[in-house]
């Protein structure tokens, strides 16, 4: 549909501003052909707007030239029909002053538009090609548009397709380290090893469902974290010690799934498994304004090279912090050397129902 047309008022306007030129043409009517100014407005405003309307038509075929190319083919048809569309602006305008005198409305009209005939011709070809670089305009801009579109929805279509690539990535990375500890304890420790497979399944049960969805509450990822922490327990005993401080307002707020347990598992793996004594894992959540502050701290051994902390499942999660929220989160690392502390920084916003 024409850009005018579709909005009343972009027509409205557009109606305006073809009346204020009928003025202005009576005023250039009386200029060349002396008379009463009142038969001029007869002459002049009708005929600004049936212009008006004569001139919208050329949004269609400048369209399809723009599309498809000018061309010397498409400057001479423009050229042809700016003549043409004069010409029958000033048919239409002697037609128009006969009914005028006719109807005794304006008895000179005849006459005064006959001497006034060259200018209006004139002006029907200087319109016609103000026209066709108006629309031109409005349909460069118009693919401009839908070449922005267009982009847009490429790159929410490439985002999406980074955020399942980077879901895939996870459950099979915390997948590995499980069953290498269950491989570990088969041989020492059979009850142990059969515990741990049961809270794996029931782990992974619980995350399956949740990848389909973008974000959880913190309740649900805190349940995750709790059972993998469960899992952990049975191989490293007394030697894993959770702690868990979580602000009862934040439990409501949404999260990405997943987020959280490649934290814990971090601290576990890179943390607690290097120490003899083992140590804290310590789990927090608490609101600040607008963010919500999730933080996962541990020990680690000072002897250790700094660099093995930050592993895949770290480099995941600031990943999808990235294509998730963009500059609105972030990751945030303090490394010392007997501790580790790894804090996310998200919009404190509940779940879309």
């Amino acid at each position: 549909m024409h850009p005018v047309l579709a909005r009343p008022a972009r027509l409205a306007g557009y109606l305006a501003v073809a009346a204020a030129f009928g003025l202005l043409l009576a005023l250039l009517t009386t200029a060349v052909a002396p008379g009463p100014l009142a038969e001029a407005l007869w002459l002049g405003v009708p005929l600004a707007l049936v212009y008006a309307f004569m001139s919208l038509a050329v949004w269609y075929p400048v369209r399809a030239l723009l599309f498809g190319g000018i061309g010397t083919r498409g400057i001479v048809g423009i050229t042809v029909a700016a003549f043409a569309a004069a010409a029958l602006w000033t048919g239409l305008g002697q037609l128009w002053s006969r009914l005028l005198a006719a109807a005794g409305l304006a008895p000179g009209a005849p006459a005064r538009f006959a001497e006034a005939q060259p200018l209006f011709f004139a002006l029907g070809v200087f319109l016609f090609a103000l026209a066709v670089l108006l629309h031109g305009l409005f349909a460069a801009l118009e693919r401009a548009r839908a070449g922005e579109r267009r982009a847009l929805e490429l790159q929410v279509h490439a985002r999406e397709a980074e955020l399942r690539a980077l879901k895939a990535q996870l459950d099979p990375h915390f997948l590995f380290n499980s069953l290498n500890s269950v491989a570990a304890l088969i041989g020492t420790d059979a009850p142990a090893a059969r515990r741990m497979c049961f809270l794996m399944a029931g782990f992974f049960r619980k995350s399956l469902g949740l990848g389909r969805r973008e974000a959880i509450p913190l309740a649900e990822e805190m349940y995750l974290a709790e059972t993998y922490l469960a899992i952990e327990e049975v191989r490293f005993g007394e030697r894993l010690r959770p702690v868990l401080e979580v602000a009862e307002d934040t439990l409501s707020l949404a999260v990405p799934p997943l987020a959280l347990q490649p934290l814990v598992e971090n601290a576990v793996h890179h943390g607690v498994a290097h120490r003899l004594e083992g140590g804290e894992v310590r789990i927090s959540a608490q609101r600040r304004g607008d963010l919500l502050e999730l933080a996962v701290e541990n020990p680690c051994d000072p002897e250790r090279p700094a660099s093995r902390g930050a592993g895949v499942g770290l480099a995941n999660v600031r990943a999808r912090l990235e294509a998730l929220y963009g500059h609105h989160a972030r990751l945030e690392i303090e490394a010392a050397p007997a501790r580790y502390l790894v804090r996310l920084l998200l919009p404190a916003r509940a779940v879309a129902p």
